[in-house]
């Protein structure tokens, strides 16, 4: 197979970066531009340092349509108007990171980009909405539950890494403010809850028990730690069964018998979810980095499905665990 000819419009952010550090590994993908407005002209590797001597190629101001593929790594809103802006030609699959599309995807051409959850889906779409990154990391936590029928009303908390809040200078993102600091955050109206609830509609053909969701902001780099707790009748090793059958054909999410921790994940496309149980509660909890299976490496997933790859293509990476 020829390689596949991608471009990344906005290429100068944390997912933008993590994208091109995948891509520029992956054997069966050529970077033919990396879009950014506020660096045009400029060396990829002078904004993303960690790229030094990997590539050559400088940011462009063209979107150049005669690729296989585009990667929006652009802020909320500016993908649906840069999609209303030009006229692409039909052969353009597009894979969106921004949640402009992951609400009511279908009816707009676009698939929700969770394999776990839509797999057949994708391999089949041409333009997918990636999802979003505590989004993910909950999702997995309530799928199989939802799948059996057995989902009772939910309760979330998740601590997220200061790269969640991507690189627009805020109080909230200065080292002075965030060192040795938590602090929740959108307190039960976080955005991502209405791609879980369209999710679990999904697979329960009906509106879903309420999810409670407080996510709170962490004083380190990169990952998402969530817990999630919710009525389960049955037994620790009967729900540990149930996890491990929904995922079993799933190559990045994984369960684990032993507690997890963020060291294990980051600088992975993986999810691993622990299981425990005290009386009728059900805790799952679940650690992702956010900027990869929370962004840029399951959009490489979802793009090795879209061409047919072996789903783990260039993402067989390691975690930073020391």
């Amino acid at each position: 197979m020829a390689n596949i000819r991608i471009g990344i419009i906005g290429g100068a952010g944390y997912t933008g970066g993590e994208l091109l550090r995948i891509v520029l590994q992956h054997p069966q993908i050529e970077t033919v531009f990396i879009h950014s407005k506020s660096n045009a002209g400029r060396p990829v590797a002078s904004v993303h340092r960690d790229l030094s001597g990997d590539t050559n190629l400088c940011f462009s101001a063209d979107y150049q349509t005669d690729v296989d593929v585009w990667f929006l790594c652009v802020g909320h809103g500016e993908a649906q108007e840069l999609l209303n802006r030009i006229d692409l030609p039909e052969t353009l699959r597009i894979i969106d990171l921004s949640q402009d599309f992951r609400l009511a995807a279908q009816a707009r051409d676009f698939v929700y980009g969770l394999p776990e959850l839509n797999r057949p889906a994708i391999q089949s779409a041409k333009k997918i909405a990636n999802p979003g990154c505590f989004a993910t990391a909950i999702q997995l936590s309530l799928l199989p539950l939802a799948h059996a029928g057995m989902l009772q009303t939910v309760h979330v908390t998740g601590i997220t890494g200061a790269t969640g809040a991507g690189q627009s200078l805020q109080a909230s993102q200065h080292f002075a403010w965030r060192a040795n600091n938590i602090s929740a955050y959108k307190t039960l109206s976080h955005q991502h809850l209405a791609e879980i609830n369209q999710s679990l509609e999904q697979l329960l053909g009906h509106s879903p028990a309420p999810v409670y969701f407080i996510p709170w902001r962490g004083d380190f780099t990169r990952g998402i730690f969530s817990s999630t707790c919710t009525t389960f009748e049955g037994s620790l090793e009967e729900a540990n069964q149930l996890f491990e059958d929904f995922y079993s054909a799933h190559p990045f999410t994984h369960v684990s018998k032993e507690p997890v921790d963020l060291k294990q994940v980051v600088n992975t496309n993986k999810c691993l979810l622990f299981l425990e149980k005290q009386g009728n509660q059900l805790v799952i909890h679940a650690v992702i980095d956010n900027l990869l299976k929370g962004a840029s490496g399951q959009a490489v997933q979802n793009m090795n499905l879209m061409f047919g790859l072996e789903e783990t293509s260039g993402l067989k990476l390691k975690a930073t665990y020391f």
